[in-house]
């Protein structure tokens, strides 16, 4: 949230600098102070858009720094959004991608009647999973490296 006031905070002080400062209400601030605008790539004024993590948040480490990174060069680092395509057949199912050799993937049916709550289940590489509610295949895409979600890879030998 801070980040949001922070990117609205110069557009307001020059929505207050021009008008009357004792009697102006706060809804007399121009519309596009309250435009919507990606927190991290919008710039006030005429200042560039940053280009590196340093101008946007300098104390960011580690997978916050990788999602602001990618950010500012117009990627996703994390897709968050939930997958969106044709119902799943056994000849055709519905891809999930991952980065990992698994994932927990839920099952909200098809559309209109077919329509079910969601059922969730964990979704392996190479062994595809039909939905006990709508009978819907889904099979896993690793686009990663691959392996254990939780770090702990069954094949390693290097045990803590």
């Amino acid at each position: 949230m801070w980040r949001r006031l922070q990117t609205l905070a110069p557009s307001l002080r020059r929505a207050a600098a021009s008008s009357s400062p004792a009697s102006a209400p706060l809804s007399t601030a121009p519309a596009s102070a309250f435009r919507r605008t990606s927190p991290l790539l919008s710039s006030p004024g005429d200042k560039p858009a940053p280009t590196k993590v340093e101008d946007v948040m300098p104390i960011a480490t580690g997978l916050e720094r990788e999602e602001l990174e990618a950010e500012l060069q117009g990627k996703k680092r994390f897709d968050m959004d939930p997958p969106v395509g044709p119902f799943g057949t056994k000849e055709e199912p519905a891809v999930i991608e991952s980065y990992y050799n698994k994932r927990i993937v839920g099952c909200p049916g098809g559309e209109g009647e077919d329509e079910h709550d969601v059922v969730w289940f964990w979704l392996q590489k190479d062994k595809p999973h039909e939905c006990p509610v709508c009978s819907q295949y889904f099979v896993l895409k690793v686009i990663g490296e691959g392996g254990d979600p939780d770090g702990h890879d069954d094949d390693e030998d290097d045990h803590h």
